[in-house]
């Protein structure tokens, strides 16, 4: 068995930082305005920044050209590919076959790889991109694992790529049009405003044209169900439900592998991916460490390894809830909740060190805290916990008892040391949440 490539979002240059600090082998980033990654933070500097500190430890970077490309698309490709060039990625996701044959033609040095957006689903496909050249294929979601597993071993000689954690669409990732006609959002440019996520009310169209809501009450929230009933199927109901803040017919819960993690490292994948790239420094820190500690415990002692320490951390992030997706075959009712959009988790981000000043911390807050709360910093392999009764504003020196996140809002915390970057939550409940 190899040890397989952790590979983590960098939506922006603190992220790939976090990441790197966290564990990660690896990071995936965006280049503005042609990939999926167009709501990227970074700028050109930035990213030169970011790949110079990836290479420096001695890590890979990718960056993503992964859109299906239109002529007005195709006529950038010139220079986005020189651009490419000068940047030296290790590798270049693509999901178009025309752009990756414009790479193969003009930039035939840089490593091609076959995005998620590719939608590949079997071992025949993964055969057709390793004739055209591609080093790596990324397969999609919807490959269960009794498939990927029969795609392992027909295809030894090719890197194959699979995501064990992030956001589920009700779509083909980045191919559905919901946001595009509601929001004018493409998705298939990384600006998806998850319109499935949206609250949507029911509405009664009276004999005489006229709109009316209708509201549920304690009174009568029982004496309905809502159902559909498609044209062909008769009789098959599916059930509508609806709470006093709407109806959430395409939310999907979150994907979260790690209960099955054994079985996909047992296999041989080279690399697995964990999405979020618009998520916090603090997802890219718990995913990049739960990961890499389950990971590395289980090849010291494959045979005692356990999912529950390790799903333990990841319970602390916001969550829509966790499912298996296809890991099993056909996504059951289990992977969608009806209920709710609003995010689990007891937990929230309290901040991360951004600075020192002498001994002292600069730590910039991502949430509100009052006096006697306990931050909890949970640091790449151990964890140190801080309860704060007061807080010192790092530019004003101004004490307080309660402080807000307002825009880089900073405080000061003496004599800690942890490493650049780390960071810290707090308990949802200890802030009246």
């Amino acid at each position: 068995m190899k040890k397989p490539e952790l590979l983590l979002p960098a939506g922006s240059l603190v992220k790939l930082k976090t990441a790197l600090l966290y564990g990660a082998d690896a990071v995936y980033a965006g280049t503005p305005d042609m990939s999926l990654r167009t709501q990227s933070a970074f700028t050109a500097d930035e990213l030169e920044e970011g790949i110079r500190a990836v290479h420096d430890a001695g890590k890979k970077i990718y960056l993503t050209l992964n859109l299906y490309a239109h002529d007005e698309d195709a006529r950038k490709l010139p220079q986005f590919v020189e651009t490419l060039r000068a940047l030296k990625p290790d590798g270049v996701l693509v999901a178009d076959p025309g752009i990756f044959w414009y790479l193969k033609e003009n930039a035939p040095e840089l490593n091609r790889f076959v995005s998620t957006q590719a939608n590949i689903c079997s071992a025949q496909a993964v055969h057709f991109w390793q004739e055209m050249g591609a080093k790596l294929c990324v397969l999609g979601r919807e490959v269960t694992f009794k498939e990927m597993k029969e795609i392992r071993r027909q295809c030894p000689n090719m890197m194959l790529e699979t995501f064990i954690h992030g956001a589920m669409c009700m779509s083909y990732s980045g191919r559905c049009l919901i946001s595009n006609f509601l929001a004018d959002r493409s998705a298939n440019k990384g600006k998806c405003a998850q319109c499935c996520r949206w609250h949507y009310k029911l509405k009664l169209r009276l004999k005489d044209g006229t709109l009316k809501d209708f509201e549920l009450t304690e009174q009568n929230k029982d004496a309905f169900e809502f159902l559909l009933e498609e044209d062909f199927r008769p009789g098959e109901l599916f059930e509508v439900m609806e709470d006093t803040h709407g109806s959430y017919i395409l939310n999907s819960r979150d994907l979260c592998l790690m209960p099955r993690l054994d079985e996909i490292l047992s296999i041989g994948m080279d690399s697995l991916k964990i999405e979020g790239r618009n998520k916090t420094e603090y997802y890219a820190a718990i995913t990049a460490r739960a990961y890499r500690h389950a990971i590395d415990a289980y090849f010291q002692d494959p045979h005692s390894w356990r999912p529950d320490p390790y799903m333990a951390e990841l319970n602390t992030l916001q969550n829509r809830g966790y499912c298996l997706g296809f890991h099993e075959g056909k996504l059951t009712p289990l992977g969608q909740n009806y209920d709710y959009t609003r995010s689990q988790g007891d937990w929230l981000f309290a901040g991360s060190v951004v600075g020192f000043d002498g001994d002292d911390a600069l730590f910039e807050l991502r949430n509100c805290l009052s006096s006697g709360d306990v931050l909890e910093f949970v640091l790449p392999d151990s964890k140190i916990s801080l309860k704060l009764d007061t807080f010192e504003d790092a530019h004003t020196g101004e004490i307080t008892q309660r402080v807000s996140a307002g825009q880089h809002k900073t405080i000061r915390l003496h004599r800690l040391k942890v490493p650049l970057l780390s960071v810290a939550r707090v308990e949802r409940h200890l802030m009246g949440a």
